[in-house]
C-alpha cells in the first residue's frame, strides 16, 4: 500500500478567505517559498478571477520555479475559466456546488444541470491543455449516489482528481470514512478531502479520508480559512506522521517557522496552546509531569518536540513542586539544598497566585535571597 499522502496547502486561496485577512503580493510570495522549502506537494496560490492584481501573483509565484505545483481556484463558468487561462502553467481546480440544497436553492438548477456543466467545463478546460481537479463543494451534505455520477462524469471528462469538500465542517470522523470509502470504491479518481472546522473536527475528518483511501488532503497554515477556518497543515501532517506513519514529504521542524510567518501576515498569530506551533505546547508546569520528565522523557512525552524543531520548557507556578524548582535554578548555575528548594516552592506558588505569571530569572534571585535571610545559607553560586 502506498503510504504516501499528498498534502494540497490551500493558505494562500482559502486561508485568505478568513474574514478581514488579506495578503500582499510579497507576503504570498514569501509564504509560498516557505511552503515549498519545506517540502509541500501542491498549493492553491489564488482566485483568478478576482482581477489583475491577483493573477499577477499568481504568475510570479509559477514564476519562482518551485517544486510545489500551484493550483488556481475557479467556478465553473466562461469567465472563471478565461481568467485562469491568463495564469501561466499552473493547475486548475473547477468548484461546483453537489448538495441538493446548493443545487436547488443557490443556484436553481438541477441534477442534470451539474452533470452537464461537470462534463462542458472539465472538456474545455482539459482542451486548453489544463489539468483540472474537479472540487464538489458541500459534498458532505450531498446525496452519495449523485455524487458518485458527479466522479464519473468528471473523470470521463478528463478531470485528475476530485475533492470532497465539507464545506461546512459537519462530518464526524466516522461518518467522513463511510462516505470517503465508498466514493473511493466506486470511482478511480483520486480523492481529495477538503475539511473545514466548525465542530473542532476537520484534523479528524482529514485523518479519517486518508484512512478511507484519500490520497490527498487540503491544508491551511495554522488552521486558517472561512469561519472557524480548515484543517491545520501542521495538526495533518504530524499526527500522519506519528499516529499512522504516513509520508508527506514535508520537513517538519519548518513547521513553527512557517506559522509564525502566516501569523504575522495573518494578522492571526498561533494562540499559546495552538498544537505543534503554539509557545506552550511543550511548557511543563506540575510537578508530576515534571518529575517524570526529568525521570525519563517518555513518561510524558508522546512525540519527540525535535521532530518539529522544538523542545521540552519547564516553567515554575502553582503546580511546581521541588523537583522542578531544583532544575530550574540548576539551569541559573546555581545549587539549592533540599530545604532551601523546599521554601523555594512555597515563595514561587505565593508569586503565581499573586501575580499569574512564571517568576522571571530575576525572582528566582530574589527568592534565593529571602531564604538566605531567614538564615537557610548553603546555596552555591
Amino acid at each position: 500500500m502506498d503510504l504516501t499522502v499528498g498534502i494540497n496547502d490551500t493558505t494562500l486561496r482559502d486561508g485568505e478567505q478568513t474574514a478581514g485577512v488579506v495578503f500582499s503580493a510579497e507576503e504570498k510570495i514569501a509564504i509560498a517559498c516557505a511552503l515549498d522549502q519545506a517540502g509541500i506537494a501542491e498549493m492553491e496560490v489564488g482566485i483568478p478571477i478576482l482581477g489583475p492584481e491577483e493573477r499577477e501573483t499568481i504568475r510570479a509565484i509559477g514564476a519562482l520555479g518551485l517544486r510545489a505545483r500551484p493550483m488556481v481556484w475557479a467556478r465553473m463558468c466562461p469567465a472563471d475559466l478565461d481568467a485562469a487561462s491568463l495564469c501561466g502553467n499552473v493547475l486548475v481546480h473547477l468548484s461546483i456546488p453537489v448538495s441538493d440544497i446548493h443545487i436547488q436553492r443557490k443556484l436553481k438548477r438541477s441534477h442534470a444541470w451539474v452533470l452537464k456543466t461537470v462534463t462542458r467545463f472539465v472538456g474545455m478546460a482539459v482542451d486548453r491543455g489544463m489539468r483540472v481537479s474537479v472540487g464538489a463543494e458541500d459534498a458532505s451534505r450531498a446525496d452519495p449516489d449523485f455524487l458518485c455520477r458527479v466522479a464519473e462524469v468528471a473523470q470521463k471528462a478528463g478531470a485528475w482528481r476530485l475533492r470532497f469538500a465539507d464545506t461546512l465542517g459537519v462530518l464526524d470522523p466516522f461518518t467522513t470514512r463511510e462516505r470517503i470509502g465508498a466514493l473511493v470504491r466506486h470511482t478511480d479518481l483520486p480523492i481529495e478531502m477538503h475539511a473545514h472546522d466548525d465542530l473542532g473536527l476537520a484534523t479528524a475528518n482529514t485523518l479519517a479520508a486518508v484512512l478511507a483511501g484519500a490520497r490527498y488532503v487540503n491544508t491551511t497554515v495554522n488552521g486558517l480559512g472561512e469561519r472557524a477556518g480548515n484543517a491545520s497543515l501542521e495538526e495533518v501532517v504530524l499526527a500522519l506522521h506519528v499516529i499512522y506513519r504516513r509520508t508527506t514529504g514535508i520537513d517538519m521542524t519548518q513547521l513553527p517557522a512557517i506559522s509564525g510567518l502566516v501569523g504575522q501576515a495573518s494578522g492571526r498569530p498561533a494562540p499559546p496552546q495552538k498544537s505543534v506551533v503554539g509557545d506552550a505546547v511543550f511548557t511543563h508546569e506540575a510537578g508530576i509531569h515534571v518529575d517524570g520528565l526529568l525521570k525519563d522523557v517518555r513518561t510524558y512525552q508522546g512525540f519527540d518536540p525535535a521532530e518539529v524543531g522544538r523542545a521540552h520548557r519547564i516553567v515554575l507556578g502553582k503546580y511546581s513542586g521541588s523537583q522542578a524548582v531544583t532544575y530550574v535554578y540548576d539551569k541559573l548555575g546555581i545549587a539549592l539544598s533540599r530545604e532551601q528548594a523546599r521554601r523555594i516552592v512555597t515563595l514561587v506558588r505565593a508569586h503565581a497566585m499573586r501575580t499569574k505569571t512564571s517568576p522571571s530569572d530575576q525572582d528566582l534571585r530574589d527568592f534565593l535571597g529571602q531564604t538566605r535571610t531567614l538564615g537557610l545559607a548553603g546555596a552555591t553560586l
